[in-house]
């Protein structure tokens, strides 16, 4: 699973990279979606390298993103009766499921996107440089360090 985050604005941007943001429900900066690693979403991921940064996800960090982040389509936050509800003991589990590919984010009622803030202690580097002077690109597993910070 790839956690892909949005780090850069709307000004200027081409209209085919603008809709491939869209597609990849990355509608404001410092937004943050999962989505599997297939051809055609690292495809995407590829020509959007200018504008987000990606790596693989912990299965932790996802249930850290989920407890604090995660937000139902009603935007209420997500809470023990919302995992009653849906058959879940508690937020590892979900995490897990979500990992394995049982729940889809797309078809559950969890929002496909997570609203973060600005990293602590910010970036390192330039923005628009990429990832090892950087903040854009591909990181790996150094996405979650990023993303403790941001949440």
């Amino acid at each position: 699973m790839l956690c892909v985050i949005r780090l850069r604005g709307s000004v200027k941007i081409k209209r085919e990279i603008k809709d491939t943001l869209r597609m990849l429900r990355l509608y404001r900066k410092n937004t943050c979606t999962l989505i599997n690693e297939t051809p055609q979403n690292v495809g995407m991921i590829k020509k959007v390298k200018d504008y987000v940064t990606w790596g693989t996800i912990s299965e932790d960090m996802l249930t850290k993103l989920i407890k604090k982040r995660g937000r139902t389509l009603g935007n209420k936050r997500l809470d023990e009766k919302f995992l009653k509800e849906n058959k879940l003991k508690n937020f590892e589990e979900l995490s897990k499921k979500i990992l394995e590919g049982k729940i889809k984010l797309k078809e559950s009622p969890i929002k496909p996107y997570f609203r973060l803030s600005p990293p602590s202690k910010g970036f390192k580097g330039s923005i628009k440089q990429h990832y090892p002077k950087g903040a854009l690109g591909n990181r790996g597993d150094k996405i979650n360090d990023l993303l403790k910070r941001m949440i």
